[in-house]
């Protein structure tokens, strides 16, 4: 399977593409940063990032998105960047039937390094190693992308869903699981559900 991870931003987008194998083994393809500049129109810079997305789609075919979850920040002007990103990179999925995995940070780094804490360089050094890569990728929204298609694959949407399942898991996938609910209701409360 072929995981393009996005990590949205308006002026840096993270794009990650892995293969993840059987047994879970993971391959890294490519890793790059799709750019707008900051010194032109909003509508301008959209239209960039679009079309990175899409020839980043197109290029690598993947069979899933997996696009960073983007939560309110106390910067109005970082979110909406983020959220309109995010919502490009879906829209390109959606337009081409392939379908879409939103995953918060905390799960990312739960996946990724068995602590949804973890600082950035400890996430950074993990997708190194995990992808046997010579070097860190740069700069940290590639590797930020890296990480949300990992996790995806470590973990699919939903797939530590469901009582009956959690009585299977490990202590790390349990923690995942319970980690990940809490996302889930602290959004839903977030937006007054």
């Amino acid at each position: 399977m072929i995981i393009l991870g996005v990590d949205p931003g308006l002026t840096r987008c993270g794009v990650g593409v892995i293969e993840a194998g059987a047994y879970r083994r993971l391959s890294f393809i490519h890793v790059d940063v799709v750019r707008s500049a900051p010194d032109v129109s909003q509508d301008l810079r959209l239209l960039a990032i679009y079309n990175g997305l899409v020839e980043k789609i197109e290029r690598f075919a993947p069979d899933v998105v997996s696009i960073e979850r983007v939560f309110a920040q106390s910067n109005h002007n970082t979110v909406l960047g983020t959220a309109q990103a995010a919502g490009l990179a879906m829209l390109a999925a959606a337009q081409r039937g392939i379908p879409v995995a939103l995953h918060t940070p905390t799960e990312a780094k739960l996946a990724i390094t068995g602590d949804g804490r973890a600082q950035k360089i400890q996430v950074e050094r993990m997708v190194t190693r995990i992808l046997n890569l010579s070097a860190m990728p740069t700069p940290a929204d590639a590797a930020d992308a890296l990480a949300l298609a990992i996790c995806h694959a470590l973990h699919p949407a939903g797939a530590l869903q469901g009582g009956e399942r959690e009585q299977h898991l490990t202590p790390a996938q349990r923690q995942w699981a319970q980690a990940a609910q809490k996302t889930r209701r602290r959004s839903s409360t977030d937006r007054g559900m």
